[in-house]
């Protein structure tokens, strides 16, 4: 499976997961049957408020799950119609998440987590 992280640079499985979807600069796609992870920059990251292209933002990368510190509801919409399930960060780093992620420790996020314009639930 390929799991998608927001993250603010790239420090391998070390790298911090970023606090929005949308605004990340970049995400880190970590391959759990290949072991190998890849870069990809926000395809998408100025964009308006609200109008966040996810598919477009991961490059076509064909991943099945996201792992956010917080998101938008209309990317999580998309997301969720295109088969990848979004969860919320809890460790810090990508391997902290990754390891909580393949014990089933990491919640799915629904519309009554995501951010709603940054006022509120989404605690960034």
């Amino acid at each position: 499976m390929k799991v998608c992280f927001a993250v603010q640079k790239d420090e391998g499985m070390d790298s911090a997961v970023f606090g929005h979807f949308g605004s990340a600069p970049a995400f880190m796609v970590v391959d759990t049957e290949r072991q190998s992870i890849e870069l990809v920059n926000n395809k998408d990251m100025i964009h308006a408020h609200g109008a966040c292209n996810p598919i477009m933002a991961l490059g076509g990368q064909n991943v099945g799950a996201v792992v956010v510190g917080g998101i938008g509801g209309g990317a999580l919409m998309k997301l969720n119609a295109a088969g990848i399930r979004v969860y919320g960060a809890m460790a810090g780093t990508v391997k902290g998440n990754l390891d909580l992620l393949m014990t089933n420790s990491l919640r799915e996020l629904s519309m009554e987590n995501t951010c709603a314009g940054h006022q509120g639930g989404c605690g960034h």
